[in-house]
C-alpha cells in the first residue's frame, strides 16, 4: 500500500477536497431529469391556465392571486426550517389539487379557479427552475441554487487549479519541476 510522502500530503488533501461533493449542490436534480421537471412545470402551467379559462371566472383574478403562494416564504421570519416547510407546503401540488377537487365536488367555480391559479403558480416556478427549498438556505432548491451564492469554501476546484504543477506532478507520479515529456502535461490541462 502506497502512502503519500509528507511533501505531497497537502496536494493530495487538496485533490481529495476537489472531488468531494459541493454541499450547495446536495439534493439538487441535474442534467436531463432537471430539464424534464422544468418541462413538466411548463405543462402544469399551461394545463392550469386552460382549466382556469374553463371556470368562467374573471381574468383579473389570475394576476391578482398568482403570487399568493409566495406568502409561504413569510415562515422564514420564524426560522429557516419553518420557512422551508411553509414554502414547500405552498409550492407542492397536493393542497391546490385538493382545493380544485373540493370546488368541483361542491360546484364552486371560484374555489376551482383559485386552485388552478395556485397550480399555475407552481408550474410557473418549476418552469423557471424555482424548486422546493432545503432547510439549509432559502436559495438551495431541488432544481438548483437561486439568489446570492455564498463564497466557495476552501478546498474546492479553485484551490486545485492554484496548485498548478504540484498537483499535476502528484497525478502523473513525478516531482514538480522535473522535466518530463511535453505531451504528459497536455493530458492534465483540465485540472
Amino acid at each position: 500500500m502506497h502512502t503519500p510522502s509528507t511533501a505531497t500530503a497537502p496536494v493530495a488533501a487538496t485533490l481529495r477536497a476537489a472531488v468531494a461533493p459541493d454541499q450547495s449542490q446536495t439534493g439538487v436534480v441535474t442534467g436531463r431529469p432537471r430539464a424534464v421537471l422544468r418541462v413538466e412545470g411548463l405543462a402544469l402551467l399551461i394545463a392550469a391556465l386552460v382549466a382556469f379559462a374553463r371556470t368562467g371566472q374573471a381574468w383579473w383574478l389570475l394576476p391578482a392571486t398568482l403570487l399568493l403562494p409566495d406568502l409561504g416564504a413569510l415562515g422564514y421570519l420564524v426560522s429557516r426550517s419553518a420557512g422551508a416547510l411553509l414554502y414547500n407546503l405552498a409550492h407542492a401540488t397536493p393542497l391546490p389539487l385538493a382545493l380544485v377537487g373540493v370546488g368541483l365536488w361542491q360546484q364552486h367555480m371560484l374555489v376551482v379557479a383559485l386552485g388552478t391559479v395556485w397550480l399555475a403558480h407552481i408550474g410557473m416556478d418549476r418552469a423557471m427552475a424555482y424548486g422546493l427549498k432545503h432547510d439549509d438556505d432559502p436559495g438551495h432548491t431541488h432544481l438548483g441554487r437561486h439568489g446570492r451564492t455564498p463564497a466557495r469554501p476552501r478546498g474546492t476546484g479553485a484551490d486545485l487549479r492554484s496548485c498548478g504543477a504540484a498537483a499535476r506532478s502528484v497525478v502523473v507520479g513525478r516531482r514538480a519541476g522535473s522535466g518530463g515529456r511535453k505531451g504528459s502535461r497536455a493530458r492534465f490541462r483540465g485540472i
